[in-house]
């Protein structure tokens, strides 16, 4: 193979690993009763991923949940505490289509965080008043811990089930494609004797 060919491909596969994690970020979060605060012995679970896209400005949302102590009422995203697992914070986005009435379930929607129907006012109001500027400051606090899922149902009006969001672990392809496009570079350098 030709070292002009060799350099395209090794390009081309840095090119197909960076742009998921050049546009694309994951938060993850468990959901348990003693996350609430303050706590409760709910012995419901859960766990949430939220994957935003800064290039589109979109959300999405994946939730499942299962043995909670009252039907689900709502729930939402709350932004930002000052300390991990510390009181309540302003709603950021509320999931009107959550389904409501169940004790166990799952959900999964993505949202177009561009328009300003998807927000809570109040938040949009407090983060500069604009759809990219709430998206800039949830992004934000999402990876800090300060950002938190909550489940309310009809057993606990003010909250079920809680879980603040961390970063996720990045899928182990992505470091590999970037490791091998690295070394298909290097092995195309002349080598000095």
């Amino acid at each position: 193979m030709k070292p002009s060919h060799l350099i395209a491909a090794s390009l081309l596969g840095l090119s197909a690993a960076l742009p998921a994690a050049a546009h694309s970020v994951a938060y993850t979060a468990q959901l348990l009763g003693a996350s609430e605060s303050p706590g409760n012995l709910s012995r419901g679970t859960g766990s949430t991923t939220v994957t935003l896209d800064e290039h589109s400005l979109s959300m999405r949302v994946q939730a499942s949940f299962a043995g909670l102590s009252g039907s689900a009422t709502m729930a939402h995203i709350h932004c930002c505490t000052a300390l991990p697992n510390a009181g309540n914070a302003a709603v950021a986005l509320v999931f009107s289509d959550f389904p409501i009435g169940a004790t166990a379930g799952s959900y999964d929607h993505t949202f177009d965080l561009s328009q300003l129907s998807n927000w809570s006012g109040s938040f949009v109001s407090t983060h500069g008043g604009t759809a990219s500027s709430a998206f800039q400051a949830l992004g934000q606090t999402l990876g800090d811990g300060t950002a938190y899922f909550n489940l309310h149902t009809s057993a606990f009006p003010g909250g079920e089930l809680r879980g603040n969001f961390a970063a996720a672990v990045p899928e182990p392809q992505t470091p590999i494609l970037m490791l091998v496009g690295l070394l298909g570079l290097a092995s195309v350098y002349p080598r000095r004797r």
